[in-house]
């Protein structure tokens, strides 16, 4: 009888985990539908482009457009806060002086510091105004190099955000002997380098323009 139950034994055995297998086998296993890769996802920076997979958080795309020039100046200002004032007084989410706003119309800083609206609004405005001032200058220096950085046109409207546009002009003219550092150390010369390459075609020259608010 001993000798039955040993031959018996490793083959009940067998049979179990062949049984527990099929089981096994027979279900459909099913990745969440949050982990399945279906597509890459784009996303570019000036002058260049990557793929990350789908399966990371998605990110906004927003690359060479103007869109992006903007929101990217803004994070180098004042980290996108339209609420914040910085310590020499500077408001909002591109930083302006209220001299600067004065020339576009803005006159009271509480409601401009209070309004996104309006903060977007004096931003394209400026960039206008800005570019009207260098419309000589633009196609001039644009694909020549200063201090060993490419001049675009997105690089010299951000550094007239930066530095005004009658002392980029005056960068341009000397071929960046005269360059300008504002009060926390930063030259006209790394906005040049750290904004190129955007599209700013959809932003006129317009000479005194005014904030329609």
């Amino acid at each position: 009888m001993k000798r039955w139950i040993g031959f018996i034994s490793p083959l009940v055995m067998i049979f179990v985990l062949a049984s527990f297998d099929a089981d096994s086998a027979s279900e459909d296993v099913r990745v969440p539908e949050s982990l399945v890769v279906t597509e890459s996802e784009p996303f570019s920076y000036p002058e260049q482009e990557v793929s990350i997979p789908a399966l990371y958080p998605r990110i906004p795309y927003a690359g060479t457009s103007f869109i992006g020039f903007r929101e990217a100046l803004a994070f180098k200002e004042s980290g996108g806060d339209y609420f914040t004032t910085n310590t020499l007084g500077y408001l909002g989410k591109y930083q302006f002086g209220i001299g600067t706003l004065q020339l576009m119309g803005v006159y009271n800083a509480t409601k401009f510091l209070e309004t996104p609206e309006l903060q977007e609004k004096a931003f394209a405005t400026n960039l206008a105004r800005n570019k009207w001032i260098l419309r000589r200058d633009i196609p001039r220096f644009v694909g020549k190099r200063i201090n060993g950085v490419e001049v675009t046109e997105s690089g010299i409207l951000a550094a007239a955000h930066l530095a005004g546009a009658g002392n980029v002009k005056k960068y341009l003219r000397s071929w960046g002997s005269m360059d300008v550092v504002d009060a926390y150390g930063t030259s006209i010369t790394y906005y040049l380098r750290k904004f190129k390459g955007y599209d700013m075609s959809e932003i006129l020259a317009e000479q005194n323009p005014k904030v329609l608010f």
